[in-house]
């Protein structure tokens, strides 16, 4: 499963999956209430239109698709991508924006299925897009190791945003929309000031690449998770990390002795849980 995404008002929750499909959940009782099917390869990306009655998806087959949700019937199907959508986002007044490795960001016109905009300037794939609270500004994180920011009714890059070292995977604005998140795997997050594009901080401390980066309701706080199995929690105003979050695992700290026919590499895995004397 690649892609999760809620409803705005909590009670759906909608799975994207390398089976080509979409899954709709009920949140209360967990039941999955409709499959959506239609793609032909691994879908990505999820977002939920602002109404509540609209899903989009996005797949690498290149396409973006529109579903009711109350009868899972597939109402558009956008084109124009020419490789994987790697991200999608709706603006709260239902502006569609699709991220992909063909370096592109795409803007869309749903009554009409055409492409408003395709916002070019990335050197490699587009992991993500996403807007600003109030819509006039659109962020994009790149393979190539920087955070654009657009004015994307004109079509203009107003910001690249560098200092990454490495593929960003993740943006994210704070509700006053004053400040970005990225996270990469350079094993950082970092905090820009989006009115000057100054990074304000790099936050260190997780040790795999970082995946995704997510504001709290008030801002005040940002929570990454990294492929090191945590989740850390930031300070917004200081960038200081104020708590790990991480689940116990299997054999951690188990301390096994005489343990005999194990692979090299399992070896180092039990060794770092602290599994194996």
């Amino acid at each position: 499963i690649y892609g999760l995404a809620f409803s705005l008002d909590g009670q759906i929750l909608a799975s994207a999956s390398t089976d080509s499909s979409i899954r709709l959940w009920n949140v209360s009782t967990g039941q999955c209430f409709q499959i959506l099917q239609g793609h032909t390869d691994w879908v990505y990306a999820v977002a939920f239109h602002p109404d509540g009655n609209i899903l989009a998806s996005g797949s690498a087959d290149c396409t973006v698709k529109l579903w009711q949700i109350r009868t899972g019937q597939c109402l558009k199907t956008l084109t124009g991508h020419t490789d994987k959508i790697m991200g999608i986002c709706f603006s709260l007044d239902g502006l569609l924006a699709s991220a992909s490795a063909d370096q592109t960001v795409r803007l869309w016109d749903l009554n009409k299925g055409n492409c408003l905009r395709i916002l070019h300037g990335h050197q490699n794939r587009v992991y993500a897009a996403v807007f600003s609270p109030d819509g006039q500004t659109l962020a994009s994180c790149s393979t190539d190791q920087t955070v654009k920011l657009w004015d994307w009714r004109a079509g203009e890059c107003l910001k690249t945003l560098t200092g990454h070292t490495n593929w960003v995977f993740s943006v994210a604005f704070s509700p006053d929309g004053q400040t970005l998140a990225s996270a990469s795997h350079d094993e950082t997050v970092r905090i820009w000031d989006v009115k000057t594009g100054k990074c304000h901080y790099i936050c260190t401390g997780h040790t795999r690449l970082v995946s995704s980066v997510a504001f709290s309701v008030e801002g005040d706080a940002i929570a990454s998770g990294s492929q090191d199995q945590t989740v850390r929690i930031w300070d917004t105003r200081t960038g200081v990390c104020i708590r790990v979050l991480i689940a116990k695992r299997l054999y951690e700290g188990m301390k096994l002795t005489g343990v005999k026919g194990l692979t090299q590499a399992t070896i180092a895995t039990l060794q770092t849980l602290g599994a194996l004397v």
